[in-house]
């Protein structure tokens, strides 16, 4: 399996310590410690509701643990970070929408300021820009409205514009969600070769390993009020989730090293 850790330093950007976060009285996940360094590329599983996407409103600063500690660059989380890009999972685009991908990139590195630029300076933000898609092989996409592009060339368009920023952390949520098993192979090949060469911690919210697999340093899987961590070939077994789930859960392999894991249905409703 490849690895990013290659050239990578040991730095913990992002830091838990006995996490735990509710909404009222019910708890998400309790108890959770692990820290990301950067480079490192990172999968987040589990079922619906196990609160995947509720890791990232802490690491937006959108929502306060409820007990224990989250660090990020050494400090609480805040809001508007510019060092922490963030492509959510839904982003609506209609197919009349005008706005060229270009523009849209653009908008990663122009969208917070006011004022007007020196035309030194516009140009120089317009490079960026074009730099951002290039480095995810999209600069055909650029002066091609948004409203025509493909779910998968909207993805790299997207990731683009979280790159527009140079952010330390990006966290991607869902972005295989409606791409087939061809295309989702190839963003998450991308995703990765971007993470490596910039040095970006990259977190990404999957309902498949499989894409993941042969590029993912680390999972972090919620179930059940629970996190564990740890490389793929340690969580995804029969033994750990079934451990994780608090049920019976079978974990098989094909000839193609894809994995499917069976009974996760049933368990996540286990009581």
């Amino acid at each position: 399996m490849k690895r990013m850790g290659k050239g990578k330093t040991e730095e913990a950007i992002i830091q838990a310590i006995d996490l735990s976060v509710r909404y009222g009285e019910r708890v998400v996940w309790q108890h959770a410690d692990f820290s990301i360094r950067r480079g490192e590329f990172v999968g987040i599983l589990g079922p619906n509701g196990a609160g995947k996407t509720t890791l990232f409103r802490l690491l937006l600063g959108l929502l306060p643990p409820s007990t224990g500690r989250l660090e990020i660059f050494g400090a609480a989380p805040r809001r508007g970070n510019p060092r922490i890009g963030y492509v959510p999972q839904r982003h609506p685009i209609d197919s009349d929408m005008r706005l060229e991908a270009l523009e849209f990139v653009h908008l990663g590195i122009s969208g917070n300021r006011w004022g007007v630029l020196l035309p030194s300076e516009s140009r120089a933000e317009r490079q960026k820009a074009l730099d951002a898609l290039q480095s995810v092989n999209g600069t055909e996409l650029a002066h091609r409205s948004l409203g025509q592009l493909s779910g998968g060339e909207l993805q790299r368009v997207f990731l683009a514009q979280a790159l527009a920023g140079k952010p330390d952390i990006l966290l991607l949520d869902e972005p295989l969600a409606n791409l087939d098993i061809r295309r989702e192979t190839e963003l998450v090949q991308l995703i990765a070769s971007v993470a490596r060469a910039q040095q970006v911690a990259v977190l990404l919210i999957a309902h498949d390993i499989n894409p993941l697999l042969p590029v993912v340093d680390r999972l972090i899987y919620a179930v059940n009020g629970r996190i564990a961590t740890g490389t793929p070939h340690k969580i995804i077994t029969t033994k750990a989730l079934s451990a994780l789930y608090g049920a019976p859960v079978e974990v098989l392999h094909d000839s193609h090293g894809r994995v499917a894991v069976l009974g996760t249905e049933e368990a996540a409703h286990h009581d």
